[in-house]
Protein backbone atom coordinates (compact mmCIF):
# COMPACT_ATOMS: atom_id res chain seq x y z
CA UNK A 1 0.00 0.00 0.00
CA UNK A 2 1.20 3.13 -0.77
CA UNK A 3 2.26 6.30 1.66
CA UNK A 4 0.53 9.58 1.50
CA UNK A 5 4.19 11.15 0.64
CA UNK A 6 4.26 7.87 -2.64
CA UNK A 7 0.75 9.36 -3.61
CA UNK A 8 1.89 13.11 -3.42
CA UNK A 9 5.00 11.97 -5.24
CA UNK A 10 2.87 9.98 -8.32
CA UNK A 11 0.35 13.18 -8.68
CA UNK A 12 3.54 15.17 -9.24
CA UNK A 13 5.11 13.07 -11.53
CA UNK A 14 1.91 12.98 -13.18
CA UNK A 15 1.65 17.26 -13.31
CA UNK A 16 5.29 16.89 -14.89
CA UNK A 17 4.11 14.88 -17.65
CA UNK A 18 1.45 17.01 -17.81
CA UNK A 19 3.33 20.01 -18.13
CA UNK A 20 5.19 18.26 -20.76
CA UNK A 21 1.98 18.17 -23.06
CA UNK A 22 1.09 21.82 -22.88
CA UNK A 23 2.09 25.30 -22.17
CA UNK A 24 1.03 26.44 -18.72
CA UNK A 25 -1.68 28.84 -20.54
CA UNK A 26 -3.50 25.83 -21.75
CA UNK A 27 -3.51 23.36 -18.89
CA UNK A 28 -6.25 23.71 -16.66
CA UNK A 29 -7.79 22.55 -12.99
CA UNK A 30 -11.09 21.62 -12.71
CA UNK A 31 -12.20 23.08 -9.79
CA UNK A 32 -15.63 22.97 -7.95
CA UNK A 33 -15.10 24.06 -4.71
CA UNK A 34 -15.24 20.17 -3.21
CA UNK A 35 -12.74 18.78 -1.30
CA UNK A 36 -11.02 16.95 -3.94
CA UNK A 37 -10.60 19.46 -6.72
CA UNK A 38 -9.18 22.34 -4.42
CA UNK A 39 -6.74 19.66 -3.02
CA UNK A 40 -5.56 18.75 -6.78
CA UNK A 41 -5.33 22.29 -7.13
CA UNK A 42 -3.21 23.37 -4.15
CA UNK A 43 -0.80 20.65 -5.01
CA UNK A 44 -0.69 21.89 -8.85
CA UNK A 45 -0.21 25.68 -7.24
CA UNK A 46 2.32 24.49 -4.87
CA UNK A 47 4.05 22.09 -7.47
CA UNK A 48 4.57 24.89 -10.26
CA UNK A 49 5.66 27.51 -7.71
CA UNK A 50 8.12 24.95 -5.93
CA UNK A 51 9.86 24.36 -9.21
CA UNK A 52 9.47 27.46 -10.61
CA UNK A 53 6.98 27.39 -13.28
CA UNK A 54 4.62 29.73 -12.50
CA UNK A 55 3.48 32.75 -10.28
CA UNK A 56 0.22 31.88 -8.85
CA UNK A 57 -1.86 34.41 -10.63
CA UNK A 58 -0.45 32.68 -13.83
CA UNK A 59 -2.53 29.02 -12.51
CA UNK A 60 -5.95 28.61 -14.57
CA UNK A 61 -8.81 26.88 -13.12
CA UNK A 62 -11.94 26.25 -14.63
CA UNK A 63 -15.34 26.61 -12.15
CA UNK A 64 -18.98 25.33 -13.72
CA UNK A 65 -21.67 27.82 -11.61
CA UNK A 66 -24.49 26.04 -12.84
CA UNK A 67 -26.50 28.65 -10.60
CA UNK A 68 -27.56 26.06 -8.48
CA UNK A 69 -24.97 25.73 -6.68
CA UNK A 70 -24.57 26.13 -2.33
CA UNK A 71 -23.81 29.95 -1.62
CA UNK A 72 -20.88 28.36 0.63
CA UNK A 73 -20.03 26.42 -2.26
CA UNK A 74 -19.35 29.59 -4.08
CA UNK A 75 -18.09 31.86 -1.26
CA UNK A 76 -15.51 29.66 -0.50
CA UNK A 77 -14.00 29.55 -4.32
CA UNK A 78 -14.27 33.07 -4.57
CA UNK A 79 -12.37 33.38 -1.09
CA UNK A 80 -9.71 31.02 -2.02
CA UNK A 81 -9.25 32.59 -5.54
CA UNK A 82 -8.36 35.69 -4.12
CA UNK A 83 -6.00 34.30 -1.23
CA UNK A 84 -4.43 31.97 -3.70
CA UNK A 85 -4.40 34.42 -6.58
CA UNK A 86 -5.61 31.88 -9.42
CA UNK A 87 -7.10 32.74 -12.54
CA UNK A 88 -10.66 31.14 -12.44
CA UNK A 89 -12.98 31.26 -15.29
CA UNK A 90 -16.52 30.17 -14.75
CA UNK A 91 -18.35 28.94 -16.95
CA UNK A 92 -22.50 29.38 -16.14
CA UNK A 93 -24.94 27.86 -18.65
CA UNK A 94 -26.72 30.13 -20.64
CA UNK A 95 -30.34 28.80 -19.39
CA UNK A 96 -33.14 30.70 -17.96
CA UNK A 97 -33.50 28.34 -14.59
CA UNK A 98 -36.37 30.24 -13.46
CA UNK A 99 -38.51 28.55 -16.26
CA UNK A 100 -35.95 24.86 -16.40
CA UNK A 101 -36.94 22.14 -15.46
CA UNK A 102 -34.52 21.36 -12.35
CA UNK A 103 -33.31 17.72 -11.93
CA UNK A 104 -36.46 16.11 -14.05
CA UNK A 105 -34.61 14.77 -16.33
CA UNK A 106 -31.16 14.22 -14.73
CA UNK A 107 -28.85 13.38 -17.81
CA UNK A 108 -30.60 16.33 -20.08
CA UNK A 109 -29.99 18.46 -16.57
CA UNK A 110 -26.35 18.02 -16.36
CA UNK A 111 -25.94 18.08 -19.83
CA UNK A 112 -27.32 21.97 -20.23
CA UNK A 113 -26.57 23.10 -16.93
CA UNK A 114 -22.34 21.50 -16.48
CA UNK A 115 -21.53 19.77 -19.57
CA UNK A 116 -21.99 22.77 -21.80
CA UNK A 117 -20.66 25.36 -19.58
CA UNK A 118 -17.80 23.08 -19.39
CA UNK A 119 -17.39 22.54 -23.18
CA UNK A 120 -17.68 26.21 -24.22
CA UNK A 121 -14.80 26.99 -21.55
CA UNK A 122 -12.30 24.47 -22.84
CA UNK A 123 -12.84 26.24 -25.89
CA UNK A 124 -13.20 29.83 -24.54
CA UNK A 125 -9.68 29.73 -23.24
CA UNK A 126 -8.42 27.18 -25.86
CA UNK A 127 -7.38 24.30 -23.07
CA UNK A 128 -5.23 21.43 -24.08
CA UNK A 129 -4.99 19.46 -20.66
CA UNK A 130 -7.85 19.51 -17.79
CA UNK A 131 -6.91 18.08 -14.92
CA UNK A 132 -9.43 16.84 -12.74
CA UNK A 133 -10.00 16.12 -8.90
CA UNK A 134 -11.76 12.34 -9.93
CA UNK A 135 -10.95 9.26 -7.63
CA UNK A 136 -11.24 5.69 -8.27
CA UNK A 137 -12.85 5.09 -4.81
CA UNK A 138 -15.50 7.37 -4.99
CA UNK A 139 -17.83 5.91 -6.86
CA UNK A 140 -17.64 2.18 -8.83
CA UNK A 141 -17.95 3.68 -12.58
CA UNK A 142 -14.51 5.58 -11.74
CA UNK A 143 -12.70 2.53 -10.30
CA UNK A 144 -11.29 1.28 -14.29
CA UNK A 145 -10.55 5.16 -15.03
CA UNK A 146 -7.28 5.59 -16.88
CA UNK A 147 -5.10 8.59 -15.51
CA UNK A 148 -5.30 10.21 -18.88
CA UNK A 149 -8.27 9.93 -21.01
CA UNK A 150 -8.13 11.97 -24.81
CA UNK A 151 -11.47 14.08 -25.11
CA UNK A 152 -12.97 15.17 -27.82
CA UNK A 153 -15.65 18.47 -27.97
CA UNK A 154 -13.30 20.54 -27.67
CA UNK A 155 -10.10 18.12 -28.67
CA UNK A 156 -8.22 18.25 -25.15
CA UNK A 157 -6.63 16.04 -22.84
CA UNK A 158 -8.20 14.99 -19.52
CA UNK A 159 -6.20 13.87 -16.66
CA UNK A 160 -6.92 12.61 -13.34
CA UNK A 161 -3.96 12.92 -10.63
CA UNK A 162 -5.78 11.80 -7.58
CA UNK A 163 -7.13 8.38 -9.17
CA UNK A 164 -5.00 6.39 -6.75
CA UNK A 165 -6.20 8.97 -3.17
CA UNK A 166 -8.80 7.65 -1.11
CA UNK A 167 -11.31 9.88 0.64
CA UNK A 168 -9.52 9.37 4.00
CA UNK A 169 -6.41 10.28 2.05
CA UNK A 170 -7.29 13.71 0.72
CA UNK A 171 -8.82 14.47 4.13
CA UNK A 172 -5.10 13.64 5.73
CA UNK A 173 -3.49 15.63 3.40
CA UNK A 174 -6.20 18.96 3.91
CA UNK A 175 -5.50 18.58 7.41
CA UNK A 176 -1.80 18.24 7.76
CA UNK A 177 -1.11 20.77 5.00
CA UNK A 178 -3.42 23.54 6.45
CA UNK A 179 -5.21 23.19 3.35
CA UNK A 180 -8.87 25.37 3.70
CA UNK A 181 -12.21 23.64 2.84
CA UNK A 182 -15.66 24.00 2.28
CA UNK A 183 -17.58 24.99 5.56
CA UNK A 184 -20.09 22.59 4.23
CA UNK A 185 -18.04 19.43 5.23
CA UNK A 186 -18.64 20.21 9.14
CA UNK A 187 -22.27 19.75 8.41
CA UNK A 188 -22.23 16.51 7.33
CA UNK A 189 -21.88 16.30 3.85
CA UNK A 190 -19.29 14.32 2.12
CA UNK A 191 -19.70 15.26 -1.74
CA UNK A 192 -20.73 18.71 -2.66
CA UNK A 193 -23.37 19.27 -6.19
CA UNK A 194 -26.21 21.14 -6.98
CA UNK A 195 -28.37 22.23 -3.80
CA UNK A 196 -31.64 20.05 -5.33
CA UNK A 197 -29.61 17.02 -6.34
CA UNK A 198 -27.24 16.88 -2.73
CA UNK A 199 -28.07 16.17 0.63
CA UNK A 200 -26.17 15.41 3.66
CA UNK A 201 -26.11 10.97 3.78
CA UNK A 202 -24.44 8.56 6.22
CA UNK A 203 -23.76 6.23 4.02
CA UNK A 204 -21.02 6.20 1.05
CA UNK A 205 -19.49 8.98 0.05
CA UNK A 206 -21.68 9.86 -2.95
CA UNK A 207 -24.87 8.46 -1.15
CA UNK A 208 -25.96 12.21 -1.12
CA UNK A 209 -26.17 12.73 -4.42
CA UNK A 210 -29.09 12.08 -6.46
CA UNK A 211 -29.43 8.58 -7.37
CA UNK A 212 -30.78 9.10 -10.42
CA UNK A 213 -27.77 10.92 -11.71
CA UNK A 214 -25.53 8.66 -9.82
CA UNK A 215 -26.76 5.78 -11.74
CA UNK A 216 -26.09 7.63 -15.10
CA UNK A 217 -22.65 8.80 -14.77
CA UNK A 218 -21.17 6.37 -17.45
CA UNK A 219 -23.83 8.00 -19.88
CA UNK A 220 -22.80 11.76 -18.47
CA UNK A 221 -19.64 10.92 -18.77
CA UNK A 222 -20.04 9.80 -22.88
CA UNK A 223 -21.59 13.57 -22.93
CA UNK A 224 -18.43 15.13 -21.66
CA UNK A 225 -19.03 14.80 -17.69
CA UNK A 226 -16.20 14.11 -15.25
Amino acid sequence: MMSLEEKRQETEAIFAEAAATAPLDRIAVAWTGGKDSTLLLWLWRQWLIDNGRARPEEVRALSVDTGLKFPETIAFREDMARRWQVAVHVCRPQTDLESYPVAEDVVQCCRDLKIAPLQEGLRALDIAVLLTGLRRDEHPSRSQRAAKEACDRPSHLRVHPLLAWTEMDVWAMHIQSGIPYCSLYDHGYRSLGCQPCTRCDSGAERAGRNQDKEGQLDTLRSLGYF
